[in-house]
């Protein structure tokens, strides 16, 4: 039906049905509307992308010269989190894999995230 032009409503508390078949979403907490927008719009403008690097040898702390990236450590010191903007013309990511060996550390893995619908939906009402 929706194909042939018809509007399809469906509310849902389960984040994961609405990110898999909507193609709009609009976000109610207690009882207001906070947005609605296109699901991919909504992801670009409001999800994050992130870079998990996983070391060779674990780390006691972040170097100094690594202190612009605001990269996140793991509990162990064995992986690294950056966040970033995929939509900027630089990420930074050439620059940080680029810092993360001028300063000795050895990559392992690189592994890429984005946010999901639920993180956006959770950042969003948390914000309220």
């Amino acid at each position: 039906m929706n194909d042939s032009g018809v509007t399809i409503i469906l509310t849902t508390h389960y984040i994961e049905e609405a990110e898999e078949i909507a193609d709009r979403v609009g976000i109610i907490n207690d009882g207001e509307l906070l947005l609605v927008d296109d699901k991919q719009c909504l992801m670009q403008k409001l999800g994050k992308k992130t870079l998990r690097i996983e070391l060779k040898q674990a780390i006691d702390r972040i170097p100094d010269a690594l202190g612009a990236y605001n990269l996140e450590p793991s509990e162990d010191g064995s992986q690294l989190t950056y966040t970033y903007d995929p939509d900027v013309e630089r990420t930074g990511i050439t620059a940080l894999l680029q810092s993360l060996n001028e300063v000795g550390i050895s990559l392992k893995d690189l592994q890429t995230s984005e946010s999901s619908l639920e993180e956006i939906f959770v950042r969003l009402v948390n914000s309220r």
